[in-house]
């Protein structure tokens, strides 16, 4: 089991993301543009320093840019970086573009990385994921409608695309169509590369949602006859429900490690003003319901991380850990909200305004429980776990 003591190294590498945190991010907050994140002129350069500090990319292996470092490591780096929202932009870990690079680097054929691959990785180039529908529940994909069929040496892909983040601005973007409407369920869709540029492709609208932290907006996107080369889809006919698969496990892991990230802040921020800050006399440190609100959320907090280590060890043993990470998904939304709630709470007013990170990062923390599966979802992921697992021997042990 996980033993909880950071290596060296760990210590090391999270060292260097605090520094780097407070050096050169907080104070670049600022100058963040809603939906198009930090001017290039400052954001590339950023890059450029975490990319010589070696903690650039940190979901991917070493052999395709990034570092390398396990699912522990990178949930503890994760914490660090999810403090800021412009944070994950700088460390070359945002999604989509994360999640698109983990498909590109398992079913991408060697034409495909050098195109796409290897600019998306080394923060060149922006993609989007386009998957969700206006017709169908987003949270079942094997509902999908948008289609796609095979006309000589080209692919004919028509479909209608919502929530489709980051499209604004972006190179690229991994679609995940209808190939065969006969097959199984989870055999009847696959996934092409559509270049921005590529007739039949069009951004219809950024959709305004709650929120402003996520570069290239949430955007609706029609395909109409859109024709692409054969070779652009991604690994085989019918694959496209497995490989979407594999940008959800690690990046829920990441979201979780975040979301503590942006609760401890929001706790820190909680304690700065009460200790700053006098009632009839008294610091309002030692009034009661404050010190029960940061019980709360100093346990919540900690039973958080605690989940998210657990599934991130388990995952570094080979392990897909699906109950631990409904279970991080589940609980990790649910705390996020309780305790920035709590620190507006107890700002007040103040806690609403814009002269702290408070009212945004409460904003962008609701979208939790609905992104990467609603609550609902992992509810059930977990029940049906728990009732599977008694049934073998009456008995419900969890590990």
């Amino acid at each position: 089991m996980y033993h909880f003591n950071p290596s060296k190294e760990q210590k090391d590498l999270l060292k260097k993301a605090t520094e780097f945190m407070d050096e050169y991010v907080y104070v670049n907050e600022k100058y963040m543009i809603s939906h198009r994140g930090l001017p290039d002129d400052l954001l590339k350069p950023l890059q450029e320093k975490v990319k010589s500090l070696g903690m650039w990319a940190a979901h991917l292996p070493k052999e395709a840019g990034g570092t390398g470092m396990g699912f522990v490591s990178l949930g503890l780096l994760s914490e660090v970086i999810g403090r800021s929202p412009i944070a994950p932009y700088i460390f070359g870990s945002m999604a989509p573009d994360s999640g698109n690079s983990e498909i590109l680097w398992h079913a991408a054929t060697p034409e495909q990385k050098v195109k796409y691959f290897k600019p998306l990785v080394n923060g060149e180039i922006r993609s989007y994921f386009a998957m969700t529908e206006p017709e169908v529940s987003g949270s079942d994909p094997r509902m999908l409608r948008g289609i796609a069929h095979l006309d000589g040496e080209e692919w004919v892909i028509n479909a209608y695309k919502w929530f489709s983040t980051g499209a604004v601005g972006a190179a690229f973007s991994i679609v995940m169509v209808v190939t065969d409407s006969e097959a199984p369920p989870h055999k009847r869709m696959s996934l092409f590369l559509v270049d921005a540029d590529t007739p039949g492709c069009e951004i219809v609208r950024e959709v305004d949602v709650m929120g402003e932290h996520m570069v290239g907006g949430h955007c609706e996107v029609l395909f109409t006859n859109c024709r692409i080369p054969k070779e652009n889809m991604l690994g085989n006919r019918g694959d496209g429900f497995k490989l979407a698969q594999l940008r959800l496990g690690p990046g829920r892991i990441t979201h979780a490690m975040r979301w503590l990230g942006v609760a401890e802040r929001s706790l820190e921020i909680l304690i700065d003003y009460v200790t700053k800050t006098e009632k009839n006399g008294k610091s309002l440190s030692e009034d009661q319901t404050i010190q029960n609100f940061i019980a709360d959320s100093v346990t919540e907090i900690q039973a958080a991380r605690l989940l998210t280590l657990q599934a991130a060890w388990k995952m570094d043993q080979g392990d897909e850990a699906r109950q631990e990470v409904s279970l991080i998904k589940l609980y990790g939304a649910h705390m996020v909200n309780h305790v920035v709630d709590r620190a507006i709470q107890v700002l007040g007013l103040y806690g609403l305004t814009k002269d702290t990170p408070l009212e945004a990062l409460y904003r962008e923390a609701r979208a939790a429980r609905i992104y990467d599966g609603p609550d609902e979802i992992h509810q059930m992921v977990i029940a049906k776990q728990a009732i599977k697992d008694y049934k073998k021997d009456h008995s419900l042990i969890l590990s």
